[in-house]
């Protein structure tokens, strides 16, 4: 995210997902952030999420949002005891 404000903490977003040769990525609309790029094992079911933090940076706003499904095993790997 370029500019503050745009989204808060605790606000509902809509995302869209987008295809790369092997990968895709999400961007928060209206055009708000855009994600990394995700394996198709990482792809996202939910098409909305919740704003958890927000992260001012050097390369700008980082924004953290929580969607309501299970994460990837890949994702899980030494994360839990």
């Amino acid at each position: 995210m370029e500019r503050e404000n745009l989204v808060n903490v605790g606000d509902e977003v809509k995302i869209t997902e987008s295809v790369l040769p092997s990968s895709y990525y999400y961007t928060i609309e209206p055009a708000v952030a855009m994600s990394g790029n995700y394996f198709y094992y990482e792809r996202l079911k939910s098409r909305t999420g919740i704003v958890k933090s927000i992260n001012k940076t050097p390369r700008g706003f980082f924004v953290t949002c929580v969607f309501d499904e299970e994460v990837p095993e890949s994702r899980n790997s030494g994360d839990e005891s």
